[in-house]
């Protein structure tokens, strides 16, 4: 009995000696750098990236979405054949307009051939003189802004 007495009196000591423990008076933080000061440098620019990522993401959606907007348009097939029609008008004034710098549609029998002419296209003036003496055609081309363009072309050179 006296075993069992010391075991007893052991547990019992075991069992009260977590209570004996030293406790320490609870001390409330704030856990936000925000309210605390403790890194809240650090804490303002990772707001701050964050906020600026955000705002990129948007315009950059943005961009895409009208670039996307832009294509789908460009890319129907009323806006195809409107190019397709543009491109062969184009080229069909250009060829005129070559026929009648380098004298094509003139022949031997046709003494008076075009050495000068001029044509507005989309407010863009294009003028050409032939120089007969020197077989040298002057193109100069105004656009709408004032810019001018020049190019000379020697008519003897080219040969197929």
């Amino acid at each position: 009995m006296k075993k069992l007495n010391n075991s007893m009196k052991i547990l019992a000591f075991l069992l009260l000696l977590p209570s004996i423990a030293l406790a320490d008076a609870l001390v409330f933080e704030f856990g936000n750098p925000a309210f605390s000061g403790q890194g809240y440098s650090s804490h303002v620019l990772s707001v701050e990236q964050l906020q600026y990522s955000r705002r990129q993401d948007v315009r950059d959606e943005a961009k895409s979405d009208a670039a996307r907007l832009t294509r789908e348009q460009e890319n129907t097939t009323v806006a195809k054949f409107i190019k397709n029609v543009e491109s062969r008008i184009y080229a069909n004034l250009s060829k005129q307009l070559v026929d009648n710098m380098f004298g094509t549609s003139c022949d031997s029998t046709t003494t008076n051939c075009p050495t000068s002419g001029t044509s507005e296209v989309e407010g863009a003036t294009i003028y050409w003189v032939k120089d007969t003496t020197t077989e040298i055609i002057t193109l100069t081309i105004t656009d709408e802004n004032g810019s001018v363009t020049s190019m000379s072309v020697p008519i003897g050179d080219f040969v197929f």
